[in-house]
């Protein structure tokens, strides 16, 4: 931040010159281009435009393109039309400016010039570009976006290759962090393995007319443990960085130090972090919200007590025996796929002669129940990683699996938590990593930014989320809470999917519940 404001308060104070030159010779009060806003509303009178523009400046976000507008528009009234000197005004102002205002070659032209100014074809082109992509932008981060289901961890709620509409505006906008990037890429160039982004300035979390996440709510959010990464395509947020680190603890018997060695002389230059806008999207449903107390028993979710209803279209996964093969056509013909691809996870394994492993909803359980060659399905046996320390908060001694899980509390915004063992081997991530404070523990006692500390308040709300595929989903029971500030839009609607069998035309324009 402090490197910013050295670059930008000297360009503010070279752009306010060069507009001072520039009013100057533009028969305007000079002293009016050195007041912010006021010298845009005498640009437009001199101009003779509508003074809406004006007023338009003050919209959040979308006000900084109609002032870039006007600047544009008063620099054509010298005379300036090309594609150069416009680039100059939006990206080179500070230097831009002060060459109009002062250059003896340079005039103002006035209106005359402008009305009898006629575009080229290749120029209305390029123009009619730039601002779909500006406006496509500002929509694409400020408004909806588009968004694809990649896995089968929302299933039968959410498809793969379902397409959706996330609405920005649920939760808020959201300012990026990371302002200097290119436009429809996430966080790396297509086709290369090369940032889309520039880290010169990150701003800090601000969210406009912020409403809160609401239980039950389908969310998209930045995947939190993607803070750090292993560049790799076997690893990113298939494995996670941490989880490459448990692996090597539990593997080579040493501790979490020693593991985190490991895995970065195996790695070295491949892990790289991201700044929250950056880290990967993911999709799953709002199970608990702050300040409330989760826990799973017998795969029923209690939120502070209360036995939560499953979600409409959830799956389990179940041990099927039976007397000879299942077909594969009837199982599709109730809705259990057994032929999509790899990176899609087949809803069906076979683990034995005549003995699977399904992933299936309710309904699809009972429908295969009344084939003649099922002999039984009972719940899937739990392999080691649905255990701990697999699963969140990573400690052995907890009895807890992905279907008896918890009590464990959501932390919310102002609430104050004693700093004992317990709560920091829970919270730790959130003081340090989410919110940013320095942690330290000396002689048995803890320090928060160099203070002793016996209690934390946090600063921001979190979230629980879980899949609806309860059995194939990676989700807050394997690595915890999702802050606020990951909180990227609401899962509103599908408008248009496909499968192995072409288009599904029975779920587009299907609102997501």
């Amino acid at each position: 931040m402090t490197i910013f404001l050295v670059l930008f308060i000297p360009a503010t104070i070279a752009v306010l010159i060069g507009l001072y030159g520039m009013f100057k010779k533009a028969g305007i009060t000079p002293w009016k281009a050195l007041v912010p806003f006021y010298n845009t509303w005498c640009m437009l009178e001199k101009m003779k435009l509508n003074k809406i523009w004006f007023f338009l400046q003050f919209i959040p976000i979308a006000g900084q393109f109609v002032t870039i507008w006007i600047n544009i528009k008063f620099v054509e009234f010298f005379g300036r039309f090309d594609l150069l000197h416009h680039t100059a005004t939006v990206f080179f102002p500070f230097v831009y400016f002060p060459y109009l205002g002062f250059s003896k070659m340079e005039r103002f032209a006035g209106a005359m010039v402008v009305n009898n100014h006629k575009k080229g074809f290749i120029r209305e082109w390029i123009d009619a570009a730039v601002f779909a992509i500006v406006a496509a932008t500002l929509i694409r981060t400020f408004i909806f976006e588009a968004y694809t289901i990649p896995t089968p961890s929302m299933e039968k709620t959410l498809l793969v290759n379902d397409f959706l509409f996330v609405s920005k505006f649920a939760y808020g906008p959201r300012i990026p962090n990371t302002p200097l990037a290119l436009p429809f890429m996430h966080h790396t160039i297509i086709g290369t393995n090369m940032k889309s982004y520039l880290t010169w300035i990150e701003l800090p979390y601000i969210r406009w007319f912020p409403h809160p996440v609401k239980r039950d709510d389908v969310v998209v959010f930045n995947f939190p443990v993607n803070d750090t990464l292993i560049n790799d395509p076997n690893y990113g947020s298939q494995t996670t960085y941490y989880q490459a680190i448990l692996d090597v603890q539990m593997q080579q018997h040493v501790s979490e130090d020693q593991a985190r060695k490991m895995v970065q002389a195996q790695f070295g230059n491949e892990i790289i972090t991201r700044p929250v806008d950056k880290r990967e999207n993911f999709i799953k449903r709002c199970t608990a919200i702050a300040g409330d107390t989760l826990q799973i028993k017998n795969r029923i979710v209690y939120i502070n007590g209360v036995a939560e209803p499953l979600p409409a279209e959830h799956e389990f996964s179940y041990l099927v025996t039976t007397t000879a093969a299942l077909d594969a056509d009837r199982l599709n013909d109730i809705g259990i796929q057994d032929n999509v691809d790899d990176r899609n996870k087949n809803q069906v394994y076979q683990i034995g002669n005549n003995a699977y492993i399904i992933s299936m909803s309710d309904l699809e359980k009972a429908q295969l129940r009344l084939f003649p060659i099922v002999k039984s399905i009972d719940p899937t046996p739990l392999g080691d990683q649905d255990k701990n320390p697999y699963l969140f908060p990573h400690v052995a001694t907890y009895n807890w699996s992905v279907d008896d899980y918890g009590p464990i509390w959501i932390p919310k915004k102002g609430a104050t938590i004693q700093l004992t063992p317990d709560n920091l081997i829970r919270y730790k991530r959130c003081i340090v990593t989410y919110e940013h404070n320095t942690f330290e523990e000396k002689n048995g006692t803890y320090y928060i930014d160099g203070k002793p500390a016996t209690t934390y308040t946090f600063k921001m709300n979190y979230y629980w989320m879980m899949g609806d595929n309860r059995h194939n989903s990676l989700d807050s029971r394997f690595w915890g809470f999702v802050p606020e500030d990951h909180i990227v839009g609401k899962a509103s609607l599908i408008w248009f999917s496909y499968g192995n069998n072409g288009i599904r035309w029975n779920r587009i324009f299907k609102i997501i519940r």
